[in-house]
């Protein structure tokens, strides 16, 4: 029997893999050079997905299984060439994480193994969801506390509160520093797989690999001790915030490893619950972090499976604006907050949600992006790219495409938001305060065209009525949306 191990099912408890054994089983592996060359993925990207492959490889076969890790055109190239080499043999695979891989397996006949990746399988959040004429996070998230038993006393949450998201909004004090994350020293295979993305994947962009991100198994679990021990006490009160000082702040920095494999979102949980009871870590820093992975990591999961293929194509808001060059590597641009946030991607492939959501979504959302090509650049940008978490969180969270899906409002918000979150704002050429003139803050103008532009679809929605109204009574509205006008040209331009 082969074991088809994807990509992204980087770990020996996961689906068919728990129960194999190495005097029976063998294992394949494919490297796909269609994925590789498809889309201008981020360096660091690319390599993360290849190194922990080629390392995963390793460790099964140091555990006594034979492996085929195999470099072939396409995922299903690679699995037909590995079976004609094996007649006869049973293909074996966990169910893969995206809606395309699992038309693949099923195409090819594989025998599919129910995957244990995720703490709600998509089935069971489909019978959540069934009857229900709104999901809605807060009732998901209550009901996965109740059944998986984190941060519960019987029948009642820790601390008698079920959410401390309002405890956990503050601005970072001006001294507070965060603890550098562990980093890693390349070897000879990371060196390799650099030079071969940059030899047969010319289109990737931004920085090179550093060691930020662990490419094994042990690596991962080391940056999550270092994260309940060192990192997560200072988590909750901070996490929306956004400083120059720091790319990182209290972030975990776990969700690559998450998405690939390398961590179960259990064990993670159990170390958070664990430090939680022991003393070391405040209820309202491990209930965040918690409700973070499962709360909205799986709601977004199960949104996805509920919703494809269809969702990709969601644009409520009928945005159709390319991508600015703002999203082009390293391009320079005076508004301090997209720098700062731009400057992160490039950089390691990562900005926090606040970043993706309040800047570079918010920007997006503002200038009328089309929804698709924003979800392109963000699933082939970021660390822990993948469809199903880029979709429900960029087409329904960031950018309101699915109509109210996922989120009851647009998320939309001009200067002020920014400056109240972040410390971006006093070093900015941009006034976040003005609307109008050529040193009005981009987002502050951007924000009221938004609002006036959608006044009518907006206006009996209850949580943007208000907004709504406070626009229409703008006396400089006609300024406004006429100074909308050439941010727009300019952004088109490169040159706001």
């Amino acid at each position: 029997m082969t074991i088809w191990v994807l990509g992204d099912q980087l770990n020996r408890s996961i689906g068919a893999l728990a129960t194999a054994e190495a005097d029976r089983d063998r294992v394949l592996m494919v490297l796909s050079d269609t994925k590789l060359a498809s889309r201008p993925w981020h360096r660091q990207r690319a390599h993360l997905l290849l190194a922990a492959m080629h390392r995963f490889a390793d460790e099964l076969r140091a555990e006594g299984f034979e492996v085929d890790l195999r470099r072939a055109p396409t995922l299903e190239q690679g699995a037909l060439d590995h079976l004609a080499e094996h007649s006869g043999e049973e293909l074996v695979v966990t169910e893969p994480n995206s809606f395309d891989g699992h038309r693949l397996v099923t195409r090819l006949g594989a025998s599919i193994v129910r995957s244990n990746q995720f703490l709600c399988h998509y089935s069971d959040f489909a019978t959540w969801a069934e009857g229900r004429k709104q999901l809605k996070l807060e009732d998901f998230y209550r009901w996965q506390r109740r059944r998986l038993g984190y941060l519960m006393d019987g029948d009642e949450p820790v601390g008698d509160r079920w959410n401390y998201d309002h405890d956990n909004r503050e601005r970072a004090p001006h001294d507070l520093i965060w603890e550098t994350p562990p980093i890693d020293e390349l070897d000879d295979l990371d060196h390799e797989i650099i030079a071969r993305i940059d030899r047969d994947a010319p289109q990737c962009w931004g920085a090179p690999p550093d060691g930020t991100w662990a490419t094994t198994r042990r690596g991962a679990l080391a940056r999550l001790g270092f994260f309940v021990e060192r990192v997560l006490p200072g988590f909750g009160p901070h996490e929306d915030a956004m400083v120059e000082r720091s790319w990182h702040l209290a972030h975990s920095l776990l969700s690559p490893y998450l998405n690939l494999g390398l961590l179960l979102p259990g064990e993670i949980c159990d170390a958070v619950e664990a430090a939680h009871r022991a003393g070391a870590v405040p209820i309202a820093s491990a209930e965040g972090f918690i409700r973070q992975v499962i709360g909205w990591r799986e709601y977004v999961w199960g949104i996805y499976w509920r919703e494809m293929p269809e969702y990709r194509h969601r644009n409520h808001l009928s945005a159709t604006r390319a991508l600015p060059p703002v999203f082009a590597a390293a391009a320079p641009t005076k508004m301090n907050c997209v720098a700062h946030s731009m400057a992160a991607v490039h950089d390691r492939a990562y900005a926090h949600h606040i970043q993706r959501l309040m800047v570079i979504g918010n920007l997006s959302l503002l200038a009328g992006v089309d929804p698709a090509e924003l979800n392109d650049w963000m699933w082939s940008g970021f660390i822990d790219g993948a469809e199903w978490v880029m979709l429900p969180n960029v087409i329904g969270m960031s950018q309101f495409a699915d109509g109210g899906l996922m989120a009851t409002k647009p998320y939309a918000a001009g200067g002020n938001y920014i400056d109240k979150m972040s410390d971006y704002c006093g070093s900015c050429v941009y006034d976040r305060r003005r609307r109008t003139g050529d040193d009005a803050c981009p987002f502050t103008t951007l924000y009221w065209d938004f609002i006036a532009r959608h006044a009518e679809r907006f206006e009996r929605n209850p949580r943007m009525a208000r907004q709504v109204s406070a626009g229409r009574r703008l006396d400089d509205l006609d300024a406004v949306r006429s100074r909308a006008v050439e941010v727009l040209e300019l952004l088109d331009r490169g040159e706001l």
